[in-house]
């Protein structure tokens, strides 16, 4: 019962894994030649959209010096608000980290500049969460907090104070509730 799809499904296996295997080297290594650049660039939709992209800027070149996060004030009709969060890896348990990570890194882009076109939508996908037909949300405004990471005269580093930066302030229509 050999037969021509067994080997289709090897071969088809293979190249997907080889495929992912080169487009994760590539788009982790830390070198900027032309090859590497030209994977990205072709791998670059792919992984945006599939969620597998990865910034090592974390660690290098340059260190982040900020802790941030975004976070929604919520306001509804009836005038009453709420504080509206991002699930944060630290609070959550080891299962939900591993199908919650994708947040962290959709919230640590969203606060990119040149991602700024975002923000209506996710500001109507919180409404959407947030409202119900008693309680519709009338204002959702977008918040970004950050705190420097200060470096001590003994060689550590601690926590400055949080400030924050309004990224958005969203008027809900009733056509971003359906």
């Amino acid at each position: 019962m050999g037969g021509w799809l067994p080997k289709t499904k090897w071969w088809a296996i293979s190249a997907f894994l080889v495929f992912h295997l080169v487009a994760i080297a590539c788009w982790c290594l830390p070198i900027d030649n032309r090859l590497i650049l030209g994977c990205r660039a072709v791998v670059r939709p792919y992984f945006r959209w599939s969620g597998l992209f990865q910034s090592w800027d974390m660690f290098a070149p340059i260190p982040k010096v900020a802790n941030t996060r975004v976070e929604a004030i919520v306001e509804y009709k009836d005038g009453s608000t709420e504080l509206w969060t991002f699930p944060t890896m630290e609070q959550l348990g080891f299962r939900e980290k591993l199908f919650k990570e994708r947040y962290r890194k959709f919230a640590e882009n969203l606060q990119r500049e040149e991602n700024d076109p975002l923000l209506p939508d996710v500001a109507r996908h919180i409404a959407r969460i947030e409202s119900t037909p008693s309680r519709p949300v009338k204002m959702v405004v977008l918040v970004q907090d950050w705190s420097a990471i200060v470096l001590r005269s003994d060689g550590s580093y601690e926590p400055g104070p949080w400030e924050q930066h309004v990224l958005l302030g969203y008027g809900v229509r009733s056509e971003d509730l359906r």
